[in-house]
């Protein structure tokens, strides 16, 4: 019953503070000068990240195991995201995109409490594993907040293509400044990317004593690897930006969410409704 009050709690946070931030974007007038996030929406946001990761803190780690899910993956993974963008304020401009990230806040609060489904992880008291986790989990949240930044880049470039610049896209900061922030979070990823497959050879070999498992797990983190390594060599080499990015940027997200979630979704989800 307290994980669920604290889902319902943080969620509520988000919801609050999501209101707040369509009301203000609204408002605004169309060469208002932008305005850094006050300390009263900074204090109520970081109220829902800590209400959002106690509830999982005590959800994944009930005891000395370990338990995780469809829906604890994907919370966990909008969670460790809110708090990457969170921190990002503090150096950056990005009121257009507060909505939008505590929507999602939202959505990552709740759903635990649509698919309770749990999967007991062995060797989960493992140091090694426990490290893997942490690297896939960080890797996976850098890039979610790096997906739904280049979505609303698409979106915001094809109405300003058009000359039809809705009042919420045009509250976004500039594309370059999007722009650059993108790959930084690229960057970041795919070394926390890098150090996942690393440790998960390493982990690998101790516990199973093969050093590398071809599942489709496997394939799709590579392909994944893969997608985003050669973005980053042609955003160095040949400068590549704008359409060509986003595009290189949402096929190596969907290779990685194919790479777990996807295969936790199906096992859980549709499969377990089925029987």
């Amino acid at each position: 019953m307290q994980t669920i009050l604290l889902h319902l709690f943080a969620a509520t946070l988000y919801a609050v503070l999501g209101a707040h931030f369509w009301r203000v974007t609204a408002r605004a007038a169309p060469n208002q000068p932008r305005r850094s996030m006050s300390a009263a929406e900074r204090f109520t946001m970081f109220g829902a990240i800590i209400a959002h990761g106690w509830a999982l803190q005590g959800e994944l780690f009930p005891g000395e195991g370990m338990r995780f899910g469809f829906g604890f993956a994907v919370s966990l993974v909008i969670w460790l995201a809110v708090c990457f963008y969170w921190i990002e304020t503090f150096y950056a401009r990005l009121d257009g995109l507060h909505g939008f990230v505590v929507a999602a806040g939202v959505v990552g609060s709740l759903l635990p409490l649509g698919f309770p489904g749990q999967h007991l992880l062995v060797n989960a008291g493992s140091p090694g594993f426990r490290a893997h986790f942490i690297m896939a989990m960080l890797a996976y949240s850098v890039f979610t907040l790096a997906a739904l930044h280049a979505m609303l880049m698409a979106i915001a470039e094809r109405q300003l293509h058009s000359g039809r610049l809705t009042r919420t896209f045009a509250n976004l900061p500039p594309l370059l400044t999007m722009e650059t922030l993108l790959f930084r979070l690229i960057g970041i990823a795919f070394i926390l990317l890098t150090l996942t497959l690393s440790s998960g050879v390493v982990f690998s070999e101790a516990l199973f004593g093969q050093a590398f498992r071809l599942d489709h797990k496997t394939v799709f983190a590579i392909v994944s690897w893969l997608l985003f390594g050669a973005l980053l060599v042609g955003r160095r080499v040949w400068g590549w930006r704008g359409r060509v990015a986003l595009r290189w940027t949402l096929a190596g997200f969907i290779a990685l969410v194919l790479a777990y979630v996807g295969s936790r979704f199906v096992v859980e989800v549709l499969l377990e409704r089925t029987t």
